[in-house]
């Protein structure tokens, strides 16, 4: 039927027209294979997450006053134990001001036989903290046992001198009274009295050097305590068994309680007392 078929071919066109014209209103997308559908929905943006911050603790008062209490515990026991006399005289020979001095001769011939030898010369007066000095200077100079020590003192800390003996007498060390003269090469007469005469007798071969002396005196306690008697004889038998073991006579160690002064051993007396083993010339 021809009016039909045109109604239709209207129809169609109309529908044709208006799914053209109308494919892009309103928020519906037009469909190739059916009605038009809605676009998909876009993820909802997610707000940046921010980095956390951390907050400092603060610490608690109790652990401030705990240290603070440990603190003034170290400074006061400091403050103790410098406070006594023979504390602080002891940090101020070892690191303020040594009593004593060191110099290093490389080669040097003492008893005049052509035996050339390393000589670690020391001079000054034994401190409170001198036998740690000496250990050290002894180590710095690596000094071989038949190297000499040589020494000039008017002596000081009995106890010190005995300590540096034994690490003479341990290491194997010779010792002479002598003294090293402004060039630095050569050696001169010299003078060791008191204490130093304890150092000297550590040596394993103690050469008497022609012009040098050694004097000897009474030594006493310098904290007698209630015993006086006592502490003086203590110290008397520590004396004696030091130069014992160091081979030297007993009549040294009378010599020096005869004596409140120095008195200044004669060159054959001191040979005698085996406290010189190897008198030489001099040098």
């Amino acid at each position: 039927m021809p009016g039909v078929a045109a109604i239709s071919m209207g129809i169609n066109c109309r529908e044709d027209r208006l799914s053209f014209d109308d494919r892009n209103d309103g928020p519906f997308r037009s469909s190739p294979t059916g009605p038009r559908v809605a676009p998909p929905r876009q993820p909802p943006r997610q707000a940046s997450a921010r980095p956390p911050q951390f907050i400092g603790r603060r610490r608690p008062l109790w652990s401030v006053a705990i240290f603070i209490l440990l603190l003034s515990g170290i400074g006061i026991r400091a403050y103790r134990d410098l406070s006594h006399p023979e504390a602080w005289a002891y940090w101020k020979d070892l690191y303020l001001s040594p009593g004593m001095t060191a110099s290093l001769v490389a080669e040097a011939d003492v008893d005049g036989a052509g035996h050339v030898r390393r000589i670690l010369a020391i001079r000054g007066e034994i401190g409170a903290a001198s036998a740690s000095w000496f250990r050290e200077r002894l180590d710095a100079a690596a000094l071989a046992a038949g190297d000499i020590v040589v020494i000039a003192s008017p002596g000081g800390d009995l106890n010190q001198a005995i300590v540096m003996g034994e690490l003479v007498r341990w290491r194997g060390l010779a010792t002479a009274v002598a003294a090293v003269d402004a060039s630095g090469r050569q050696l001169r007469p010299a003078r060791c009295a008191s204490a130093c005469v304890f150092v000297y007798a550590g040596g394993t071969n103690r050469y008497g050097v022609e012009g040098s002396q050694l004097g000897v005196h009474r030594f006493v306690a310098t904290n007698p305590g209630r015993d006086p008697v006592a502490a003086t004889q203590r110290t008397t038998g520590m004396v004696l068994n030091y130069m014992t073991r160091m081979g030297v006579s007993s009549a040294v160690v009378e010599a020096m309680t005869a004596n409140r002064d120095v008195r200044w051993l004669d060159p054959q007396e001191a040979i005698a007392m085996n406290l010189v083993t190897d008198p030489v010339r001099g040098p």
